[in-house]
């Protein structure tokens, strides 16, 4: 049986490395990705998760939306445990350090400038009822 999850993916990121990191086709088209090597919380194992982005200032700046979920994404509880990740956007790779920021101001700024930069994440808060944390990707030199 073939994993749909996979293969979806495969094909998102072969179009990503195919356009210079753009995506052409699909449901995805257009919007800005990246894609995000990290370690299992439990598992100790690279795990992948392809992720919209905003920037503040030179960080990357992901949502815990889990797609309008009411669970968190799998990927936050591994970058929780082991901040250190590997980031792919624009064929061009780069370590970084994930920092979570659940609460408080700094996480309602990061989050209304998503927002202002990709609109339809505008109603996950009320789809989701939760409280959306923010995960700042700060390049590692």
């Amino acid at each position: 049986m073939t994993d749909t999850r996979t293969s979806f993916e495969d094909g998102l990121i072969a179009d990503m490395r195919a356009h210079d990191g753009q995506v052409t086709s699909g449901p995805l088209a257009g919007h800005p990705l990246l894609v995000m090597t990290n370690i299992g919380a439990k598992s100790g194992l690279p795990r992948r998760a392809i992720l919209t982005y905003s920037l503040d200032g030179g960080d990357y700046i992901v949502a815990g939306t889990a797609g309008g979920s009411s669970s968190d994404p799998s990927w936050l509880p591994n970058v929780r445990v082991h901040p250190d990740v590997e980031i792919e956007t624009g064929n061009r790779r780069f370590s970084a350090r994930a920092t979570t920021i659940e609460t408080g101001p700094e996480r309602d700024r990061l989050w209304d400038q998503h927002v202002a930069a990709l609109p339809w994440f505008a109603g996950y808060p009320d789809q989701t009822g939760r409280v959306i944390p923010m995960v700042r990707l700060q390049r590692i030199d």
